[in-house]
């Protein structure tokens, strides 16, 4: 039973990573993010220049007793975007 609850959230680890990836190589910009994952949950100032969004997300649970105690994770990425405002470094937790 262990070892699924691994396997999942490996995979899941990959997949959230493998989204990523190509976006940063690709030079996707704020513009592009905003279009296709909608307005962040925040938006901060860098020190050397450009931004850094927060998405938060709720993403699968966990349920105790059948019918109730849901508990959600959610799941926030940071999007480090340059002073040019394409994609510089990204973060995830509990995804």
């Amino acid at each position: 039973m262990i070892q699924q609850y691994v396997l999942v959230g490996v995979l899941g680890l990959l997949c959230a990573d493998a989204s990523l990836d190509p976006a940063k190589f690709e030079g996707k910009s704020q513009d592009w993010f905003e279009e296709n994952w909608g307005k962040p949950s925040g938006k901060s100032s860098r020190f050397f220049g450009g931004e850094s969004w927060v998405y938060s997300r709720i993403a699968g649970g966990e349920t105790r007793f059948p019918f109730f105690n849901f508990s959600p994770n959610q799941c926030q990425i940071t999007l480090d975007f340059d002073k040019e405002g394409t994609l510089d470094d990204y973060d995830y937790t509990d995804c």
